[in-house]
C-alpha cells in the first residue's frame, strides 16, 4: 500500500507564502502524476495543481495561476501571495502508470485577511 504524507500547512496573513509537500511511503508505484486539491468547508474539492511526472508539464487552476508552484521534488507546491479564498484543506493525489490512485490525509491552509 501506499501512503502519501503532507507536510507545511500552517496559518499566514494575506499576502504570505507557505509551501507544502508530498511524501510516498511504502509500495513502490511508478508515477504517472502528481496533483494538489483543496476543499474549503462547505465546498466541493477543486483540483489546484498538476506535474506529469515524465514531461514536467503542469497545469494550474485559474484561480492561483501566477501564485502557486508545483514542483517534481515531493511535489512540492509553493503558495505566493496567499488570499483569504485559499483557506482550505490541501490534498496530494498521486496517480500511479497502473491506473493506481492514492490520497494524502490532508493539511490545513488558513490565510487571514
Amino acid at each position: 500500500q501506499v501512503q502519501l504524507v503532507e507536510s507545511g500547512g500552517g496559518s499566514v496573513q494575506a499576502g504570505g507564502s507557505l509551501r507544502l509537500s508530498c511524501v510516498a511511503s511504502g509500495a513502490k508505484y511508478s508515477s504517472y502524476s502528481m496533483a494538489w486539491f483543496r476543499q474549503a468547508p462547505g465546498k466541493e474539492r477543486e483540483r489546484v495543481a498538476t506535474i506529469y511526472t515524465d514531461t514536467g508539464i503542469t497545469d494550474y487552476a485559474d484561480s492561483v495561476k501566477g501564485r502557486f508552484t508545483i514542483s517534481q521534488d515531493n511535489a512540492t507546491l509553493q503558495m505566493n501571495g496567499l488570499k483569504p479564498e485559499d483557506t482550505a484543506m490541501y490534498y496530494c493525489k498521486a496517480v500511479a502508470r497502473n491506473g493506481g490512485v492514492y490520497w494524502g490525509q490532508g493539511a490545513q491552509v488558513t490565510v487571514s485577511a
